[in-house]
C-alpha cells in the first residue's frame, strides 16, 4: 500500500507499507508490517524503469536512507537505469520491529524470531512484486544481503531479471562451525594489520583490558564495559577504515565520555538486537548452530588479550547487552533449532538468470573460499575476485563496485 510521496533534492521517493503473514506457511495466522522506499532520480518519476530491489546486510539492519548523489555511490549509479526499491527487511527500520519481544514466553520469542531469515525475507519480496504487478525485477544483494539473492535465486528465480551480490555468496553446504573456523583465521590477519600500522595500540589495548578486569566500569547504557566485550571492537576491522576507526577509539583517555560513547556506539547490538540473535543463524542450512563461534574458538586466541574477535556471537553477550538480555531465553532454544535448508544446489545449477557477484579476497565475514565454491555452483554467474576493496566496497566506491557488476552481467566485460 502507498502511504506517502516525498520531493527531495536529486531525489523522488514513494512510500510502501505491506501487511504480509509473519510466518509465510500460515497466510491468515498473524500478521506484521514490512516497508520499502521506491526512489527515483528527480524528473524520471514517470519513466518506465526497471526495479532494482536492494537488500541491505546485517542482519538486523535497515535499507540505507539516501541523502544526496555523490560521485561514487551505488545509489547514483542504480539510478542511472532503475527505479530503486530499498526495503527495510522484517524486523528493521520501518517494518515491525524486533524489540524485546514483551508478552511472549521464550518459547514464542523464539518461534517468532525463526521467521527472519532469508528465505522469509524472500517470500516478503515476492509478495510485494506481486502487489506492485512488477513481472521481474533486478536484485542486489550486500554481505547479508546476498544470502537473501542467493536464496531468491533457490527459491523464486521466476521473477527475477538480474542478481547481484557484493561480499555475501554464502556457504551452501558448509556448518557453521567451518564459517567461524574460517573468519577466526581472517581475523588473525587483520589483527596483526591492525597492530603493525599502530604498534602503539597493543599497548593501549591492554591497558584497557586491565583496567576492565579490575574497576567497575559502566557505559552511557549503563551496561558494564566488560573486557571480552571491548574486545568485539575487532568486528570493525573488516571495512576500509575500520582500522583508523579503532585506532581514534583506543586512542582516546580512558573512562573519557568519548571513549565510553565510541565504544558503545561501536556497537550496533542494542540497536539491533536481530543480529545478535540470528546472526548464527543465518548461516545454518539445515543444521543447529549451538553458538559455532563460543566452540571453536581457538584456545590459543582466547587466551590472548589483544586479540579483537570479529563478527563473532557469543552466548555471554545475553549477559552483557542489556539489550539482549530480555531475548537471552530464546537465544538458547535457537541455539538448538535445526533450521532448515536454504539453498536448492541443484536449482542453483540450473539458473537462467543473468548474475555476477564481487568476492572480497580477504574479507574477515564471508570466506572467499566458500563464495568461490558457492559462485561455481550457480549457473551463469560471473565472479569477480578482488583485493581492491574489503567488505564495504559498495560503500566505499559503490559506484565502480556496482558498475563492474552491471557490466558483467549485462555483456559490457
Amino acid at each position: 500500500m502507498r502511504v506517502a510521496m516525498h520531493r527531495a533534492p536529486y531525489f523522488v521517493f514513494v512510500e510502501h507499507e505491506f501487511e504480509l503473514p509473519v510466518d509465510h506457511e500460515n497466510r491468515r495466522g498473524p500478521k506484521l508490517t514490512v516497508f520499502a522506499r521506491e526512489v527515483v532520480q528527480t524528473g524520471r518519476e514517470k519513466d518506465d524503469l526497471p526495479w532494482l530491489v536492494f537488500f541491505q546486510g546485517g542482519p538486523g539492519g535497515e535499507a540505507p536512507r539516501l541523502l544526496k548523489l555523490l560521485d561514487e555511490t551505488w545509489w547514483k549509479r542504480a539510478l542511472e537505469d532503475y527505479r530503486l526499491l530499498l526495503l527495510d527487511q522484517r524486523g528493521t527500520g520501518r517494518s515491525t520491529p524486533v524489540g524485546d519481544l514483551p508478552g511472549m514466553s521464550p518459547q514464542e520469542q523464539a518461534d517468532y524470531l525463526t521467521h527472519f531469515r532469508a528465505d522469509s525475507i524472500v517470500r516478503d519480496a515476492e509478495l510485494i512484486r506481486q502487489e506492485l504487478e512488477v513481472e521481474r525485477w533486478s536484485v542486489l544483494g550486500q554481505s547479508f544481503g546476498g544470502f537473501c539473492v542467493v536464496n531468491y535465486l533457490s527459491q523464486a528465480p521466476e521473477g527475477l531479471a538480474e542478481a547481484f551480490v557484493t561480499g555475501g555468496l554464502p556457504p551452501l553446504d558448509r556448518h557453521p562451525d567451518d564459517v567461524y573456523r574460517a573468519t577466526f583465521r581472517r581475523m588473525v590477519d587483520r589483527n596483526r594489520t591492525y597492530y603493525e600500522r599502530y604498534p602503539q595500540d597493543r599497548g593501549r589495548v591492554l591497558a584497557i583490558l586491565e583496567q576492565l578486569e579490575t574497576g567497575d566500569v559502566h557505559l552511557p547504557s549503563g551496561d558494564r564495559l566488560t573486557p571480552r566485550r571491548f574486545r568485539q571492537l575487532g568486528h570493525l576491522l573488516g571495512m576500509s577504515d575500520g582500522n583508523e576507526k579503532l585506532h581514534y577509539i583506543v586512542e582516546l583517555p580512558f573512562g573519557s565520555p568519548a571513549f565510553l560513547h565510541d565504544v558503545e556506539a561501536a556497537h550496533i547490538f542494542a540497536r539491533n538486537p536481530l543480529y545478535a540473535v540470528i546472526h548464527e543463524a543465518c548461516y545454518a542450512s539445515g543444521a543447529a548452530t549451538r553458538w559455532s563461534g563460543e566452540r571453536v574458538f581457538p584456545p590459543e586466541l582466547r587466551d590472548d588479550p589483544t586479540f579483537l574477535t570479529g563478527e563473532h556471537i557469543f552466548p555471554w553477550m545475553l549477559e552483557d547487552y542489556g539489550a539482549l538480555q530480555p531475548l537471552a531465553d530464546a537465544a538458547q532454544i535457537l541455539a538448538e533449532h535445526e533450521w532448515p535448508e536454504l539453498y536448492d544446489a541443484q536449482r542453483l545449477a540450473e539458473n537462467d538468470v543473468p548474475a555476477a557477484a564481487v568476492i572480497y579476497a580477504e574479507d574477515p565475514y564471508v570466506e572467499r573460499e566458500f563464495s568461490e565454491q558457492t559462485a561455481a555452483t550457480i549457473r551463469g554467474l560471473r565472479p569477480w575476485v578482488t583485493n581492491e576493496y574489503d567488505h564495504d566496497g559498495l560503500r566505499a566506491n559503490g559506484e565502480r563496485v556496482l558498475g563492474r557488476l552491471l557490466d558483467l552481467v549485462q555483456g559490457r566485460a
